[in-house]
């Protein structure tokens, strides 16, 4: 929904009726995660999507639906052998959607959940997607020091339950994490979904992550404009002037005249697992402080340009400042991919695609070379988790 919330925003201030569908649970080879999300106003205007086109227009209908009767719907969308025809994703995978109406006014929660989400506040909406039938579509908002909205309209009976999900919602939101949650009436976890239990999808929107480029060097320019094809909030920072302006990269979300490390130390309290650090200046008295500092934090990745001699040379220098060569290890250099790059826009390109790889589990091999899963981060969490029972709501097989 954070891709659509502007519009929702708009929507919701001009008082028109419109209804969600967000992708609550994936299997096999899914065309999109969970939390994707498509919209449809109350005079069929669409926003948004959950499968990349495959479900697009049976999902549209099921939101006018929602829109016209008010009520919620949780749909399965899957692939069948017998009836290739028929509604599904062509690619073997199945999408389990929510569909919920919004009507601007009626509930607190997606009140308040869709003007944090449009202003960037970090808020977590946990939303029933299957339990007893006067639970469903109940939602509520859940900020870090507060929480908006009721399961029920008769608080008392579940209030172990409400400050349950406030509790796992927010650790959630901590977290960065999307997904299901999985509680019993009284508020405790369960492992499976079933009698006497309450799913709840909750969706954590915080904001976007960072990339932190240091070195304003044309290089740079092209990994900016990437990192902000890829989502990220893209920051340039270098400590000469002549170099570090916005008139030269304009595509950056901040450009920052300061020495590396000292920036680095500046924002500790603004990085996450999320963040990526690009070190391209590959002039020692500026990488090795930062990279001194950098990869003994929790960060997502840390690449440096340079040649093999330069990143020989690097890793002595870094030895030498007291890193151990587990903390080393982290670092990616030379940086990116080997694609036989030359241009800054083919470099850019390689870079990315490490930080993708690195970021979700990818062997960086060609897909034409492999037979296994095309997902590989949804591989792993199947693999590591016993799968819930899915809904028993009405499916359309494909």
């Amino acid at each position: 929904m954070q891709d659509i919330a502007e519009q929702l925003h708009a929507w919701h201030a001009a008082g028109r009726s419109f209804a969600v569908a967000t992708v609550v649970g994936v299997s096999g080879s899914a065309p999109r995660d969970p939390g994707a999300a498509l919209a449809v106003d109350a005079v069929g205007e669409a926003i948004g999507s959950v499968s990349g086109g495959c479900v697009e227009g049976a999902v549209y209908e099921l939101c006018r639906a929602a829109i016209e009767s008010g009520e919620p719907v949780l749909e399965r969308f899957g692939y069948s052998d017998e009836d290739a025809f028929a509604v599904g994703l062509t690619c073997g995978g199945i999408l389990d959607v929510f569909v919920q109406p919004v009507v601007p006014g009626a509930d607190p929660a997606l009140d308040a959940g869709i003007a944090y989400i449009a202003s960037g506040t970090p808020v977590a909406l946990a939303r029933v997607i299957a339990g007893p039938a006067g639970l469903l579509g109940a939602t509520v908002a859940v900020t870090a020091d507060a929480h908006h909205g009721a399961l029920s309209p008769a608080p008392s009976t579940t209030a172990p339950l409400e400050r349950a999900v406030v509790a796992e919602a927010r650790a959630m939101l901590d977290a960065g994490r999307t997904g299901r949650l999985v509680l019993g009436l009284d508020g405790r976890p369960c492992d499976d979904e079933g009698q006497g239990t309450v799913t709840l999808f909750v969706e954590s929107y915080v904001p976007a992550p960072r990339m932190l480029v240091f070195g304003a060097i044309d290089f740079a320019a092209a990994v900016v404009r990437i990192g902000r094809f890829l989502g990220y909030r893209v920051t340039v920072c270098d400590a000469r002037p002549v170099f570090a302006t916005a008139r030269r990269f304009p595509d950056a979300d901040e450009v920052v005249v300061d020495w590396p490390h000292r920036y680095l130390d500046s924002q500790l309290d603004r990085i996450d697992g999320r963040t990526v650090l690009c070190v391209l200046t590959h002039d020692a008295k500026f990488d090795i402080p930062l990279l001194e500092r950098a990869l003994r934090l929790p960060v997502g990745y840390v690449g440096a340009m340079g040649s093999r001699r330069t990143h020989r040379d690097r890793n002595a220098r870094l030895r030498e400042v007291g890193l151990t060569d587990a903390e080393i290890g982290r670092l990616r250099s030379p940086i990116g991919l080997d694609l036989g790059a030359r241009t800054p826009e083919e470099t850019a390109v390689s870079v990315a695609a490490e930080i993708v790889a690195h970021r979700r589990g990818g062997s960086c091999l060609p897909l034409s070379a492999g037979h296994g899963p095309i997902h590989h981060d949804l591989a792993r969490a199947e693999a590591a988790e016993q799968p819930a029972e899915r809904p028993r709501e009405r499916s359309h097989a494909a």
